[in-house]
């Protein structure tokens, strides 16, 4: 079964000012159940709560404080459910509210949770409406934005297409807003560092909307095989016309190889506890050899972490090369970092493996 994940900006479904925009929302539910007639499975994360809220609670502006805003967000969430109902009921459609927090793609259990809640729905031919659990998240379990919400939606349902609508036409060479010689980029193989640093630079790629969160979605969702696109949310019919083959916007083209659905979890649903500094050795043995990390090849590392956690591996640059999940807790791999597999029981009084992390737990990144 063909499935999407259709990302919607609050900037296109509501306004600061006056509130959800129906009209423009019976459009997108109009053109997504064409889709759905169509064959498609599709799950819809759409953010607009907020917005919503502030109407009903007479808010002039955007609330900074995280209580108050987390109260227009319970206001608002209701009337966006009950916009979602009534638009697609039109086509004798149904709709399901889904919550999510950092803490349901983090915790293993959850995610699997989740998974299959989504898939559930979506084999009964209910379109899940998908939002940040704003009412309960606070930081340290927020996702930050609901580009980065949609882009593990993508990869938890492993979704084939992931279609962000926004309010540009897509990414830029500049800001067409101040240079009208600016093109369209129409398709990028590749999202790399330099373009990362571009897109969070005013000035350069177009910002509006969040360009560089997008961005950064956008390549979590490429590397886990997902073709990615951004397109105008304000054109009528906009997936339609896309999924019958009519270029729009930018697309981002998917790596060949997806990922495993535990090793797309380790890879982008996990939340990292800590770092394991490794020696050039060992990042070629990851790299090139695709062996498992051995405590001889570690240097240091950072955090506090329990056996089983997620960490990233660190190569003496820096730089993350890859995240897996370890055998050993912090404080048992500070005793064993750069000994020999056949002194962990030396050091340590006991072996649980011979590897910190398994190969079969790693994901290259």
């Amino acid at each position: 079964m063909k499935r999407l994940v259709v990302k919607i900006g609050s900037n296109i479904l509501a306004s600061w000012n006056e509130g959800l925009d129906m009209e423009r929302i019976q459009d997108i539910a109009d053109d997504v159940s064409i889709v759905q007639d169509k064959g498609y499975q599709v799950a819809i994360v759409s953010s607009g709560a907020v917005a919503a809220g502030m109407r009903k609670l007479n808010l002039k502006q955007k609330p900074k404080e995280i209580v108050l805003k987390q109260a227009a967000a319970a206001v608002g969430q209701s009337s966006l459910m009950w916009a979602y109902e009534k638009c697609f009921s039109a086509h004798h459609k149904k709709v399901a509210q889904v919550l999510l927090t950092r803490d349901d793609f983090s915790h293993r259990e959850r995610y699997l949770n989740s998974r299959n809640t989504l898939i559930t729905l979506l084999s009964y031919g209910i379109i899940p409406i998908i939002n940040e659990n704003d009412t309960v998240a606070m930081d340290e379990i927020r996702f930050g934005d609901n580009d980065h919400l949609a882009s593990l939606v993508a990869g938890l349902i492993e979704a084939e297409r992931f279609i962000i609508l926004s309010d540009v036409e897509g990414l830029f060479t500049d800001d067409p807003r101040g240079n009208p010689k600016a093109q369209l980029v129409e398709y990028v193989k590749e999202i790399t560092p330099e373009l990362e640093e571009k897109a969070g630079c005013s000035g350069t790629l177009v910002s509006t909307g969040g360009m560089y969160s997008k961005l950064l979605a956008a390549k979590r969702a490429m590397n886990n095989g997902i073709t990615v696109h951004i397109i105008n949310g304000r054109n009528r019919g906009g997936v339609t016309s896309l999924l019958s083959g009519v270029h729009q916007g930018t697309e981002f083209q998917a790596k060949e190889s997806r990922l495993s659905s535990r090793k797309g979890w380790i890879a982008h649903g996990s939340k990292a506890k800590g770092g394991i500094y490794i020696d050039e050795g060992a990042v070629r043995a990851l790299r090139h050899g695709g062996k498992s990390l051995l405590p001889s090849g570690i240097m240091s590392l950072t955090g506090k972490f329990e056996a089983g956690a997620a960490v990233y591996c660190i190569d003496p640059m820096g730089n993350r090369i890859a995240k897996g999940l370890t055998n050993y807790s912090s404080s048992e791999i500070d005793k064993i970092k750069g000994k020999k597999t056949s002194e962990i029981d030396k050091f340590l009084g006991y072996r649980y493996s011979d590897e910190v992390i398994h190969r079969d737990n790693l994901v290259m990144l």
